[in-house]
């Protein structure tokens, strides 16, 4: 067997609050990613988990013909109708990535549930204005982060990343000859919005990456003449940038992890400056759209803390009239604005739900929203969110998924409550969606807090007695709701007999704001325990057992990954840890570290004491002490600036050299990649393919030929 490779040690010493760390392996942090001892460290890394994995290529290349069977590769998503135009997004078997397409509208009849775009000889022809494919020709990484047309349609503003690190260049296009207009705007988010046809809004980011400026672009000038609408000096906020579905407003909003004030400005007056809609309030938060001659504002603070609906008149916007009160059960989570209606996504229980409310007629008052019809929706646990939907219409659109049920979009009459079903996306390879059970249960936390959990297995597989394998995954921060849609790569586990978990624990937003509130800061730790209870409670239930219990998380939940194999490493038998947040305390202790200043409200400022020992109490890399632990798979992107390729790369390092186990400890960096894997739409199913083959080797799962290195 391949010996593993071994981190030279060069000792650091950290100091703070008196407290000394030594780092034996700080070195391998490099920003500039050209030290050629670091790049051999992780060559080397690379070369070793090839070599270990080699008796299991044979299976990751079956499953990945699994996942890739499952997808219908020749399709076209369910056409947007904008202006005189239908728009959509076109693929093709063998291709990596998508066509941006467009056909006339033949009419002008009203948008309706019924609408379908005409194809066929007679129907008006497709015009592709972006293929993906020829763009992505050269480049290991390709990635489109923003599509945006021109009020006009005859323009198309698109950003494009080529590297992972989502620094992105923004190139303006005529949507007919696809021809190039003016010079491409660089090292921008892919925050950008049209401000008229002549106009750009866009934002660039400070040397941590921090979104930090907001700038107005004429077409056809300079990027060095731009104008600065904002500049956002407070390392611990960031601006966004969207447009009002009205496309009246543009609105610029400024964030921390509690705080949120917003700019707006006004684009049929061609103003040139930004007003202020809400004021900066330390602990109010706020989100804004548009219709008639009222700004809609959701609106969250300490005793209003799941929220509030509110609108107030354009020319007082200090004028604030209730809409939806805050209620304690019921967090808002969305606000979709129509001419005549208004779409409210909710969560209750844990749950997606979605209410439509009729608006009074524009110019007259507004007033608490009364008489709403809700969206009914059939699986015990399922995911809901807003499509791109038309201002002007009665239509609302959005996607449906639950764990055995695949992606689907529908359109809603508002006025009728009429549901269409416009695509359910094929899945291939035999799946029939009566195999699968799909179920909700919930663990009780050390501090009797009920933890929800959703489930999927194939009934004709598993016998609940203990005996299934399970993949138990976990994510827990930043309020980000860890829903139960649909993944087809997914079911080439539960087709071998595999339970499939989520653990929706604290420090996401499923429950509410509060759920969040406690998985944060000084509570971290919940987000943990609850994660332990989840899996104790499996066991308990017949679920699973520690010897067939595997888990997965990535980014935060890589964390989660890391602090939970470091607190309970007896209690699972395979760990897949994906670009993994494991250095906390050093990386919150240095702010020239992307993300660092702006973490502060969420992980705590570990220069101030309380903080620093807390944090350091759990941070994975901190805590890696001479054990047995399970067999560890961990990821990597080396452009990745959400979490730098160094404390994965860390956290194995100490691994080797303290863990008293014989298990697998492999670690993959890709090399041309960032924090979200390889950008090809077939490329990114082998991360699964190889993360899976993984999973089944360390369960002995694999052929006789295929477990010969464990």
């Amino acid at each position: 067997m391949a010996a593993p490779p071994v981190a030279r040690k060069v000792p650091r010493k950290l100091a703070e609050h008196g407290d000394v760390r030594v780092d034996d392996y700080y070195w391998l942090r490099d920003d500039a990613r050209a030290d050629p001892d670091v790049l051999a460290h992780l060559r080397a890394e690379n070369d070793y988990t090839a070599a270990l994995m080699s008796d299991t290529k044979q299976l990751e290349d079956e499953i990945f013909a699994e996942i890739r069977g499952r997808i219908k590769e020749d399709d076209v998503d369910v056409p947007l109708r904008k202006g005189q135009y239908y728009y959509y997004k076109r693929t093709l078997t063998g291709k990596e990535y998508a066509q941006r397409c467009r056909r006339l509208v033949p009419t002008n009849g009203p948008i309706t549930v019924h609408d379908e775009m005409p194809t066929g000889p007679d129907a008006p022809a497709e015009h592709i204005i972006l293929d993906e494919n020829l763009k992505a020709e050269g480049h290991d990484y390709y990635s489109i982060g923003a599509f945006k047309v021109s009020p006009s349609g005859k323009l198309v503003a698109y950003a494009e990343d080529t590297k992972g690190d989502e620094i992105y260049t923004v190139f303006v296009i005529d949507a007919e000859s696809g021809q190039y207009v003016g010079q491409p705007l660089k090292a921008i988010t892919s925050d950008i919005e049209w401000a008229g046809d002549d106009n750009l809004v866009y934002i660039t980011m400070d040397n941590i990456l921090r979104p930090d400026k907001v700038w107005l672009h004429k077409l056809g000038c300079d990027q060095s003449d731009d104008t600065c609408l904002y500049h956002e000096k407070d390392d611990t906020f960031s601006l966004g940038l969207h447009a009002s579905e009205s496309k009246q407003y543009l609105f610029v909003g400024s964030g921390s992890k509690n705080t949120s004030f917003i700019f707006y400005l006004d684009i049929p007056n061609q103003s040139k400056e930004l007003a202020v809609l809400t004021p900066r309030v330390d602990g109010i938060d706020t989100t804004a759209s548009h219709r008639g001659n009222h700004f809609y504002i959701t609106r969250r603070r300490e005793e209003f803390y799941n929220s509030e609906l509110v609108a107030c008149p354009l020319n007082n916007v200090t004028e604030t009239t209730v809409l939806l009160p805050h209620r304690e059960s019921v967090k808002i989570q969305d606000v979709q604005l129509f001419e005549n209606h208004i779409a409210v996504y909710e969560r209750e229980n844990g749950l997606p739900k979605a209410t439509v409310y009729r608006l009074p007629a524009t110019g007259e008052a507004v007033g608490q929203l009364q008489g709403g019809r809700a969206i009914d929706f059939v699986d015990p646990a399922y995911a809901v969110e807003p499509e791109p939907s038309q201002f002007h219409s009665n239509v609302i659109r959005f996607y449906y998924s639950s764990m055995r049920t695949p992606p689907s979009i529908f359109d809603y009459d508002m006025d009728t409550g009429v549901s269409v079903l416009k695509k359910i996306d094929t899945v291939l390879g035999g799946f029939e969606v009566s195999n699968y059970v799909t179920e909700r249960k919930w663990a009780a936390a050390s501090d009797g807090t009920q933890i929800p959990m959703s489930v999927l297995y194939r009934k004709d597989m598993v016998k609940l007695d203990g005996s299934d394998p399970m993949l138990l995954y976990g994510y827990g921060s930043y309020e980000i709701c860890i829903d139960p849609t649909f993944r087809g790569s997914r079911f080439s586990l539960v087709d071998r007999g595999f339970i499939y978990v989520i653990a929706h624990i604290r420090g996401g937003g499923e429950m509410g704001r509060n759920w969040y509130e406690d998985g944060k800061l000084m509570k971290k730790k919940n987000t943990f325990t609850d994660f332990i209870a989840c899996a104790e409670h499996l066991i308990e239930n017949k679920y699973c057992t520690k010897e067939k219990l595997c888990i997965n998380g990535r980014s935060a939940g890589g964390l989660l990954m890391g602090a939970v194999l470091n607190m309970r490493p007896d209690l699972f038998k395979a760990a897949v840890a994906g670009v993994p947040f494991v250095d906390v305390l050093t990386t919150m202790l240095d702010p020239t570290i992307p993300l660092t200043t702006a973490e502060w409200e969420e992980w705590g400022d570990p220069r101030k004491e309380e903080y620093y020992y807390y944090m350091k109490s759990y941070s994975p890399v901190d805590n890696v002490t001479a054990q047995d632990y399970p067999h560890i798979l961990v990821t990597a992107g080396l452009n990745d600036p959400r979490v730098m390729y160094s404390e994965p790369a860390k956290f194995v390092a100490k691994l080797r050299e303290l863990k008293t186990d014989n298990n697998l400890l492999l670690f993959k960096c890709e090399l041309g990649a960032g924090h979200f894997s390889k950008s090809g739409r077939f490329e990114k199913l082998r991360e699964d393919a190889f993360t899976y083959a993984f999973i089944l080797k360390a369960l002995g799962m694999t052929p006789p030929t295929a477990a010969s290195s464990l």
